[in-house]
Order: structure tokens, then sequence, then C-alpha cells
């Protein structure tokens, strides 16, 4: 009985997996809101009883106006989406689809942007540094 237990959270990991690869077909084949375009679903999050989803999903345009619009239109046809995922899929139960922006792309973004700049402010002070020292070892000679 252990032996089983220990092999669930793999078999979440591969419905989670297919759950994604599917998702994305029918999102870009399948799917006709106008309101989503060109999404990259990132993650799928099961919970243990495969009654929910939690679906993250990027776009290459972050303003917040594109984003509301592209998570209306998901969470508007989640319906439609998990009904074509069930002919899909054939597990026991079907879970219910909850849509998420994934920020962790931008934010990357914007952190390594922070750190560049740091970088830069760090190698212009330490040039700073070096200027007055040579300065003063020319005085002392």
């Amino acid at each position: 009985m252990a032996k089983h237990s220990k092999t669930i959270p793999a078999r979440g990991l591969r419905v989670a997996d297919q759950i994604q690869k599917d998702l994305s077909v029918l999102i870009a084949y399948e799917l006709k809101d106008p309101r989503v375009g060109m999404i990259t679903l990132s993650e799928v999050q099961l919970t243990p009883d495969y009654a929910h989803a939690k679906i993250y999903f990027t776009m290459l345009k972050d303003d917040p106006e594109t984003v509301k619009n592209t998570l209306a239109g998901l969470n508007a046809a989640s319906g439609y989406l998990r009904n074509m995922l069930g002919k899909r899929l054939h597990i026991h139960t079907l879970p219910s689809l909850h849509f998420h922006h994934d920020m962790s792309a931008s934010r990357g973004m914007e952190l390594s942007a922070l750190i560049d700049q740091a970088n830069s402010t760090r190698s212009l002070d330490d040039e700073g540094d070096a200027a007055p020292k040579a300065e003063g070892e020319d005085q002392a000679e």
C-alpha cells in the first residue's frame, strides 16, 4: 500500500503536464475568442483530488488592459475548454479550470534590469575611487 501512495504525486504531475499540452493546443487552434491572443501556458498546478487546476499563462504584451481582457476571455471559455479537455483526457475527475496571469517572466526582467543598473553604478564608483588613489600616489612620490 505504501508503494502505491508514492506513485500518486508522480501521476499528478503527469496529468498536469498532459493538461498543459492539451490546453495549449485547444487554446491555439480551437478557441475563437478575439480577447485571447497568443499566450503561453507556463504551469498547471493540480490539486491532489484533481478537482481544481490552476493554469498560469504568460503573454508578450503585459499591459494591464490586455491581461484583463485575456483573463476575461479565458474565464468565459473555461467551460468550453473543460468540455474539450474531457474528450481528450480520460480521467475520473475532470478539474475545473482557474486561469492566472504568470508575472514571473516580467518580474525577472525587472530584477535583471535593477541588477544591471546596480552593477553599472558600482563600476562607476570603482572607477571614481581608483582615480583619486592614482593622483594621491603621484603626489606622494
